[in-house]
């Protein structure tokens, strides 16, 4: 069938008026898919492999084609013209896309792309010596209503020798086997009945996977273009979807996508199949018990644990208001719950409209620093008793309607600043968040607000806890004053990031704009102290200065400083393949100046002498992920590792896997890594 609709194809190419412009590519015109052979060393050395590619570039509208073209197409054919002592492999594709044209499914590429192959050289081939390759490659290319067979004699002339690659080619191979399709190392299986086909393949419950297909290799396995139902359950996926016509059963094989271009090689025997059972809850438990522990931790936050305690005294001045306590303390709950909802809500719209974006992403906007800058410089300025502000102040009746709208607000504000770090618990339950079903993921990220809000609950909720609070007294303005420096040491840090983030202009900016609050909430101050009012117009002038300031921040961010502090290399996914291939230790490590935690080990564990001595001794190199400023490339590599924020610790010993480390560290942790 598939040569029918390519016939069918090609012969609407004869009969239409494009057919004329399209005529040249059968060899008298410029193809539409342009062809360049390239080898990663132009010196390989005898005894060993190295790689060469076609790197494939279509003209915009036109495609080329997976191995398995689906429904419709052809793959590339090669015949090779090679010296003794060379041998070249099976070509490697990268992960395909997906084209329906007409109900057609079609497994295709539509932007540039390159396959792969191994090109050996036999140990006696002398140092020095010629090596002509050359090879006559034909391929399809097609539109959505033409497909043309195009083909060119292609060719490279490589010289035994050292087998060095420059840094460009092996940068550009990097990036083009990075889209390859990995070994999975594992067995899947798949069962039909009844017309359906249902496949288990084994995928960790902790790694990230998204926009998951499978892309059958074998022939009539599967119908393309059906529709394919994919579930998690524990460690294993389980897609279902129509079998397709002609499979001689057997092992079969597929590439299984999990992201942009990033997919694994799947083996498949056939054998029983389980269905979806409580497996999947399970996760969804485990994932939503870590989320309300990290939330709880997040408690003890500088620029959270104030607030807390004000909240606490709320509670001492409301005596046994019972039912006023309670009511406050749902508003605050609901605050912090409906931030937390908005903000999972705008990360899993970002990431399904294909940003590459993880936990804590609006912290890598200048904008949104600026804002909190103001928000808790107007916190600190309130608790140090410049003006009073019945949101975070305690002293009003808990009854009022301020009061249950201020203490919504004030969870609001508290679940936004708090969210930035992943902390103990946290860390699997947000990565299985963006891998799970909407609903789901609602409701973990609603555990991460329940954990949040859980202190002030109980403390409402049961009054043997409220009755070891002490009585109200002067104490209480004291204590409300010496909550203020922690706010302050706050701003001051948002500041410091603003600095990170677009340089000493936008810090100085940031800071001159808190200056100028600070200056309206004094004049706001003092006409409280006379019985006026003024809070309009100094919420006015609040929003001119936030407007003002993200117009004038700086476009562009600094250059990014380097890591000599701890002598640690920016973080680059080929440099790492590399450093594992020639057997090299790697502490990698990835950190953001908003992580709280991240900065914390940095200066407990990581940036210590004996630190650096240990991994200098034993020759450890040390990489270093910066997820200050948005970087895709870190958040994609986060979620292959089943984590959607930092901070993450990785160790990779000389010729093994990856190992995470824990979320807090110690010297002797990173020291006990290396004999």
């Amino acid at each position: 069938m598939r040569i029918v609709h390519v016939l069918l194809m090609t012969l609407a190419l004869l009969l239409t008026p494009a057919a004329a412009c399209a005529q040249g590519a059968f060899g008298t015109g410029a193809p539409h898919i342009s062809a360049r052979l390239s080898a990663e060393s132009g010196a390989p050395a005898p005894g060993q492999e190295t790689t060469i590619a076609f790197a494939m570039t279509p003209e915009a509208g036109w495609h080329g084609y997976w191995e398995n073209p689906g429904d419709a197409g052809l793959g590339m054919t090669v015949k090779w013209t090679l010296p003794k002592g060379v041998n070249i492999g099976a070509l490697r594709y990268p992960v395909p896309e997906m084209l329906t044209i007409s109900g057609l499914m079609n497994h295709v590429y539509e932007g540039p792309y390159a396959i792969l192959a191994p090109l050996a050289i036999a140990p006696d081939v002398p140092e020095g010596t010629r090596l002509p390759i050359r090879v006559r490659a034909e391929w399809l290319a097609c539109t959505d209503k033409i497909c043309v067979p195009e083909g060119a004699d292609l060719s490279l002339n490589l010289v035994a020798g050292s087998g060095q690659v420059q840094p460009a080619d092996g940068a550009r191979f990097d990036q083009w086997r990075a889209h390859l399709p990995r070994p999975l190392g594992a067995q899947a299986s798949y069962a039909m009945a009844d017309g359906k086909l249902r496949i288990a393949i084994p995928f960790p419950a902790g790694a990230q996977a998204s926009d998951v297909h499978f892309f059958p290799l074998a022939e009539g396995f599967a119908r393309y273009a059906a529709p394919q139902k994919v579930q998690r359950e524990g460690d294993r996926l389980l897609i279902e979807t129509e079998a397709g016509e002609g499979f001689k059963g057997g092992r079969a094989q597929g590439v299984l996508r999990t992201g942009d271009h990033v997919g694994f090689l799947v083996a498949a025997v056939a054998g029983p199949v389980a269905a979806p059972g409580g497996g999947a809850a399970q996760t969804i438990l485990i994932a939503l018990a870590g989320a309300v522990l990290g939330g709880l931790l997040l408690n003890v936050m500088p620029c959270v644990f104030p607030i807390l305690g004000l909240k606490a005294l709320s509670l001492a001045r409301a005596g046994g208001q019972e039912r006023e306590v309670r009511r406050e303390a749902i508003a605050y709950a609901a605050g912090v719950i409906v931030a937390c909802l908005a903000l999972g809500g705008a990360l899993l719209a970002l990431r399904a409209a294909g940003a590459a974006v993880g936990w804590a992403f609006q912290l890598q906007d200048p904008r949104i620093i600026l804002l909190l800058l103001l928000l808790v410089t107007a916190i600190a300025f309130n608790l140090a008793g410049l003006f009073e502000l019945r949101a975070f102040g305690g002293g009003e009746r808990l009854a009022a309607k301020g009061g249950m709208i201020g203490s919504f607000w004030t969870g609001a504000l508290v679940a936004f600043v708090a969210t930035p770090c992943t902390g103990p618990f946290m860390g699997a339950a947000m990565g299985a968040a963006l891998v799970l079903p909407l609903a789901a993921s609602l409701a973990i990220f609603a555990g991460l607000g329940l954990g949040l809000a859980l202190p002030f609950l109980l403390l409402a909720y049961l009054p043997a806890l409220r009755s070891r609070l002490p009585r109200p007294g002067p104490w209480m303005e004291r204590l409300q004053r010496i909550f203020s420096i922690p706010m302050f040491l706050t701003a001051l840090g948002l500041a410091w990031l603003l600095g990170q983030q677009r340089g000493v202009a936008a810090m100085t900016l940031g800071l001159g704009a808190a200056l100028l609050l600070a200056l309206l909430l004094w004049w706001l101050g003092g006409r409280q102290g006379r019985g006026k009012s003024g809070g309009v117009m100094v919420l006015l002038g609040a929003l001119i200065l936030l407007g003002g300031g993200m117009a004038l921040l700086p476009a562009k961010a600094p250059a990014a400083a380097s890591a000599q502090a701890s002598r640690a290399i920016p973080f680059d996914e080929a440099r790492l393949a590399s450093l594992r291939a020639a057997g090299k230790p790697v502490f990698l490590y990835f950190t953001a100046d908003w992580c709280l935690t991240c900065k914390a080990n940095e200066a407990a564990a990581i940036d210590r002498a004996e630190t650096r001595a240990a991994f200098d001794r034993a020759g450890v190199t040390v990489m270093v992920g910066d997820w200050t400023n948005a970087d895709p490339a870190i958040t994609r590599f986060l979620e292959g590792q089943g984590r959607s924020g930092v901070p993450l610790y990785l160790w990779y010993a000389p010729g093994g896997e990856g190992r995470a480390l824990p979320q807090i560290l110690t010297v002797s942790t990173l020291t006990a890594l290396v004999p």
